[in-house]
């Protein structure tokens, strides 16, 4: 029973989370609650990236965070991607293209997930460089988004450090206090800390419902959008290509590791993402982080049934 819900409970969360909202947006009587609904799924999903992080720092100890040689390979990859597509931004008038390419620089250049330690290491690699490119990936991403979103979108100009300020109140109270609190467990009660590196096992079914809610904002942000059908096509395939090109890419950096990279740059916090475009680009642009959500989850449903029925 435990191996079947390991192996549908991905595509089983995305399918309940779609089916949740779709069922509040065509039932007029629930719309009343819609007040709440938003708030609701994000403060609950970032709730529980900060329980997946606290797990993940209690099982990994501060000396073991340390940067190699491929986190530097991938954070060169994801920025200067980044900059290059906002560079062709710059070039290309407001329209259909330039939509494109404002999804494909947030998709690039969107931080690590917090669950990418969880499904890396229920595949067998290194959760501690996973959860090393997680820091490094949020500092870069605090700072360098805010240089260039006033140029790429001058519209949304508040002043570098406004901008440092609303993307680090966004990222690092969910990275840094699980951090403080697990490793100040871990170094003063270790009969508790044991207790919660049992726990940990059970960090996949808390992604569960993560992932309920990430599907919850996902399709709102795609049914709030009031996208022609041409527009969204062109959002599924730009979404899946960066999808598909960061795993790829990924599981190239490291030869003697394929695993850990390519979940470290291809998993992202899609919840950062659909928040970033709708809030400092083009609203419409939240709609990649919706779409990116199910394509990563898709794949990672499909390693983790290759893995559990190898041999």
């Amino acid at each position: 029973m435990r191996k079947r819900l390991d192996d549908w409970m991905l595509p089983g969360t995305i399918v309940l989370g779609i089916g949740l909202y779709l069922v509040y947006h065509f039932t007029p009587a629930l719309h009343a609650w819609g007040w709440w609904l938003h708030p609701l799924a994000s403060e609950g999903q970032r709730l529980v990236i900060a329980i997946l992080l606290f797990f993940q720092f209690v099982k990994t100890s501060p000396h073991d965070l340390r940067p190699c040689s491929w986190h530097w390979k991938i954070l060169a990859f994801q920025v200067l991607l980044f900059l290059a597509l906002a560079g062709c931004v710059l070039l290309v008038e407001p329209g259909p293209v330039r939509l494109l390419l404002e999804c494909a620089m947030l998709c690039f250049i969107c931080p690590t997930a917090a669950a990418a330690g969880v499904i890396t290491d229920r595949l067998g690699g290194n959760l501690a460089g996973t959860v090393t490119y997680v820091v490094i990936i949020n500092v870069a991403a605090t700072f360098l988004i805010p240089l260039v979103i006033p140029v790429v979108n001058p519209s949304a100009q508040m002043g570098f450090w406004t901008y440092v300020a609303h993307i680090a109140m966004k990222v690092f109270p969910i990275l840094i206090l699980p951090a403080l609190l697990a490793w100040l467990i871990r170094y003063t009660t270790h009969r508790l800390q044991r207790k919660l590196m049992r726990w940990a096992a059970y960090s996949f079914y808390v992604w569960g419902v993560g992932l309920t809610l990430a599907m919850v904002l996902a399709t709102r942000a795609l049914l709030l959008s009031d996208l022609p059908w041409w527009a969204v096509a062109g959002i599924v395939a730009v979404s899946l290509l960066c999808c598909f090109v960061q795993f790829f890419v990924g599981r190239r950096m490291d030869p003697a590791d394929t695993i850990t990279p390519g979940q470290t740059l291809g998993q992202k916090n899609t919840g950062f993402l659909i928040w970033l475009g709708y809030n400092y680009m083009t609203p419409v642009t939240s709609v990649a982080g919706g779409l990116y959500a199910v394509w990563q989850n898709l794949f990672n449903s499909w390693e983790l049934y290759r893995k559990n029925h190898r041999g």
